[in-house]
C-alpha cells in the first residue's frame, strides 16, 4: 500500500509538471503574439529613423561639397595652382618612369658588350679601368693601311681601296655611311679586310655571326635592339660586320623560317631602314642570293671576293696575317684540287 501510494504521488506530480509547462508555453506564446505588433512597429520606427539620418547626412555632405567646389571654381588662383600641381605630378611620374628606363639603357650600352657581338675593338668603361695602359696604346696608335696584310687580286684591291678611301672621307665629314656586302667563298679575306677598313677609317669594329641569332628564339628581337642601341652610342663610329649573314637574313616569302626568326629579321630591317652616321653595316655571305629583297635594298656596294690565283698564292707567305695562313674562322684547309696551302 505504501509503494502504491508513492507511485501514485509520483504520477500525479509528473502530470502536474507537464500541465505547468504546457500552461507556461501557452502563456509565453500568447504574450509573444500580443507583443508582435509592438515589436514590428518598433523595427519600422528604427528603420525610418536610420533612413532619415542617412538622407540628412547625404544632404549635408552634398551641400558642403557643392559650396566648397563652387568657391574653388570661383577662385582663379586656386584653380590655376591645382592644375599646375597635377600637371607637375603627372610629368614627374612620367619622367621618372621613362628616365629610369633610359638611364638603364645608357648604362648598359656603355658598360657591357651586347650578347650578339663576338669580337669588338670598342673600348668600354670597364675595360678602360681594368687595362688603362693597353687602352691608351690603342687610342694613340696610328691608322693603318686598309690593305696591309691582305692579299687580293689587283682588280679587287683597287675596288676595296676605293671603298676604304670613301669610308675614311665619310668618317671625316661625319656623313652617312654606305652599307657593303662582301660575298664569296670562305677564306678570301672578308673578315680581315673589314677589321682593316675600320682601323684605317678611325672607327671601331664589332663582329657578329648570323648563326648566333636563330638559337636565341624569342630573345632575338631584344638582343637585336640592344645591339643597335649599343652601336648608336659609339663616338668614333662603328663598323658592324655580320659574318654568315644569310643564316638569318633569308627571304621571308619563300623560306620556311620560324616566327621568332622572322620577328628578329623584322627588327633588323627596322633598325637599318635608314643610313646612319653612327654605324656602318658590312655583310659577309657565301650565298647572297638567299637574302631577303629588303636586305638587298639596303646594300649600296657589293664586292665579290674570289679565291686567290697563282700570283696571289705566291705572295701569301709574306703576309702571315692573311686568314688562309693564320687559320682564322674563314680559312679553308684545302684549296680546290686537294692541295694544301702550306704545300703551295
Amino acid at each position: 500500500m505504501r509503494r502504491a501510494t508513492v507511485e501514485r504521488e509520483m504520477e500525479l506530480r509528473q502530470k502536474n509538471e507537464i500541465l505547468r509547462v504546457e500552461a507556461e508555453a501557452r502563456a509565453r506564446a500568447k504574450a509573444e503574439r500580443e507583443n508582435a505588433d509592438i515589436i514590428r512597429e518598433q523595427i519600422h520606427l528604427k528603420a525610418a529613423e536610420h533612413r532619415q539620418t542617412v538622407l540628412e547626412s547625404i544632404r549635408t555632405a552634398g551641400t558642403l561639397f557643392g559650396e566648397g567646389f563652387h568657391a574653388f571654381l570661383t577662385d582663379q588662383k586656386k584653380v590655376t595652382a591645382t592644375v599646375v600641381g597635377l600637371t607637375l605630378l603627372a610629368g614627374g611620374v612620367y619622367s621618372a618612369k621613362n628616365g629610369t628606363a633610359a638611364a638603364a639603357r645608357f648604362i648598359e650600352a656603355r658598360l657591357w658588350k651586347p650578347s650578339l657581338v663576338r669580337e669588338t675593338s670598342r673600348i668600354t668603361v670597364l675595360e678602360a679601368l681594368q687595362h688603362p695602359f693597353q687602352v691608351s696604346r690603342r687610342l694613340l696608335s696610328r691608322p693603318q693601311d686598309a690593305l696591309e696584310g691582305v692579299v687580293l687580286s689587283p682588280s679587287l684591291e683597287a675596288r676595296v681601296r676605293d671603298i676604304a678611301i670613301a669610308t675614311r672621307n665619310t668618317k671625316k665629314n661625319r656623313s652617312l655611311y654606305r652599307n657593303v656586302l662582301m660575298y664569296g667563298p670562305p677564306g678570301t679575306g672578308k673578315t680581315l679586310f673589314a677589321k682593316k677598313l675600320a682601323v684605317h677609317s678611325g672607327m671601331d669594329y664589332a663582329i657578329m655571326t648570323g648563326g648566333d641569332v636563330a638559337p636565341m628564339g624569342r630573345e632575338g628581337v631584344t638582343a637585336m635592339h640592344k645591339l643597335f642601341d649599343w652601336a648608336n652610342t659609339s663616338r668614333r663610329g662603328l663598323l658592324l660586320f655580320v659574318d654568315e649573314a644569310d643564316a638569318f637574313l633569308r627571304k621571308r616569302a619563300t623560306e620556311k623560317i620560324s616566327e621568332d626568326l622572322r620577328a628578329t629579321l623584322n627588327a633588323f630591317l627596322y633598325r637599318t631602314g635608314q643610313h646612319s652616321s653612327k654605324f656602318m653595316l658590312v655583310l659577309a655571305s657565301n650565298q647572297p642570293e638567299q637574302f631577303d629583297w629588303a636586305i638587298n635594298d639596303r646594300i649600296d656596294v657589293m664586292v665579290h671576293f674570289d679565291l686567290p690565283r697563282q700570283e696571289e698564292r705566291e705572295r701569301l707567305p709574306a703576309h702571315p696575317e692573311s686568314p688562309v695562313l693564320s687559320g682564322g674562322p674563314e680559312s679553308p684547309r684545302l684549296w680546290p684540287g686537294g692541295g694544301n696551302l702550306a704545300g703551295v
